[in-house]
């Protein structure tokens, strides 16, 4: 075992973690980021940032925005997360994940203030972000949020502008049964005379983005309001959209993500980039914005989002696994009109469930599996609760040994989806 291998291993075993413990290893308030952030003499305000929230897209907007910047000839920092397959991957510059050897050094340097602040994972990996994207001197960090946004230990920062994405059922038993009630946590990164940018105007939550820019004298603006997009066309190699602003007129963007998804992810990165540039904030030009958009995959290697591995038959992974992420996945596969569709589906045992289920065709055939993480929903349970919205499967030990399974049937489509961390277990060399 390497010595980043120790590392990473201590820190799940001594840090509450979100992804493998859930609710429990939430610790809500901003005292210990704080804490660790003055110790390290706040990192986090050497360099300028821009901040992003949402339930659903806001990785990828994060991502996209990452490469507009990265086109436009700046040091970009990118901290998301969860990651998919290596730790890394949660902190990037220009598309590089961190080293690991400084992730070493840095543990060892700061080992007595990990013990005596016991902070979680999630506070240990923001400020090993801070200080990285400190040390490495980057012109622009992207920050995206990891739970909500009011008490995320990313907003400490105080950023250029903020994107806030959609507001879905997530999360519930910690942001609140209710989509104002969501809406209001993730309105938390509403800063004062902080530009805002929200993708997708709802009924539901208009009113409390509204109230809080007031609040904070902030600049709102929503995306739908400046930014047409028009006669999305879905592809193999992306998606290909005619785009309507006031800025910049009328043009064309090719993306190399093909989810329906990333239309409104799309149209609320162009809105924030027309806000971010007419704000006179950071300058932006229209053909590097669009090769940003074109070049996403190649500069910031975002993976899992309508990840199509093969054809005939067609086999896609989503990392989708809510509601409002599943509905548009799977209106997705019905485009494709599959005459026998298979459904790998995985889940973990803290969301909402029954109402995930009530989306998923009846007609399809299932295999249900489970990651190799505490919280993931047991296949056995998975399945029977699936039985009781009407749909039927076999158990698989893990996702590549249902994937084996659904390729020896006569499926035209194989989905794979329900949580992320199934998706990081799928072996690419099947």
């Amino acid at each position: 075992m390497t010595r980043f291998e120790e590392v990473i291993n201590f820190l799940y075993a001594q840090l509450p973690v979100f992804h493998r413990e859930g609710k429990k290893a939430y610790k809500p308030g901003l005292g210990n980021i704080e804490n660790l952030s003055a110790q390290l003499g706040n990192p986090q305000q050497v360099f300028k940032s821009l901040h992003i929230a949402g339930t659903n897209g806001k990785g990828s907007s994060s991502h996209f925005m990452a490469s507009i910047l990265q086109e436009h000839g700046y040091k970009v920092g990118l901290y998301t997360s969860p990651h998919l397959k290596s730790f890394t991957e949660r902190i990037k510059i220009n598309g590089q994940e961190v080293d690991k050897q400084w992730i070493v050094d840095f543990f060892d340097q700061y080992q007595p203030l990990l013990a005596s602040v016991r902070p979680s994972f999630f506070e240990w990996t923001v400020i090993m972000a801070f200080q990285y994207f400190k040390e490495q001197e980057v012109d622009f960090a992207i920050i995206e949020t990891g739970l909500g946004g009011r008490l995320d230990s990313t907003n400490i920062i105080h950023p250029l502008a903020c994107l806030i994405t959609n507001i879905g059922y997530d999360h519930q038993d910690i942001l609140g049964d209710s989509l104002e009630l969501i809406a209001a946590e993730k309105a938390g990164i509403i800063k004062p005379n902080t530009p805002i940018c929200i993708s997708e105007k709802q009924v539901e939550t208009i009113g409390i983005f509204q109230s809080k820019a007031d609040h904070e004298h902030a600049p709102i603006r929503y995306a739908s309001d400046e930014v047409h997009v028009l006669n999305p066309v879905f592809s193999t190699d992306g998606m290909h959209l005619d785009v309507e602003t006031k800025t910049w007129g009328n043009f064309q963007v090719q993306s190399p993500y093909a989810g329906i998804y990333q239309v409104n992810n799309l149209r609320g990165v162009i809105a924030w980039c027309e806000q971010i540039n007419n704000l006179g904030l950071i300058p932006l030009e229209l053909p590097k914005i669009q090769a940003g958009i074109a070049s996403c995959r190649i500069n910031t290697a975002l993976r899992g989002r309508w990840e199509v591995y093969q054809e005939k038959p067609w086999i896609v992974a989503d990392t989708g696994h809510n509601e409002s992420g599943i509905r548009q996945i799977l209106e997705q596969v019905q485009q494709f009109q599959p005459k026998q569709l298979t459904i790998i589906l995985g889940m973990v045992a803290d969301k909402e469930i029954d109402r995930v289920l009530s989306l998923f065709p009846k007609d399809a055939a299932y295999i249900f599996t489970e990651a190799d993480n505490p919280r993931a929903m047991k296949a056995d349970k998975l399945q029977e609760s699936a039985c009781k919205h009407g749909l039927l499967g076999t158990l698989a030990e893990n996702v590549n040994q249902a994937i084996a399974r659904a390729r020896g049937t006569e499926s035209d489509f194989i989905l794979i989806t329900g949580s992320t961390y199934l998706v990081a277990e799928i072996d690419e060399s099947f």
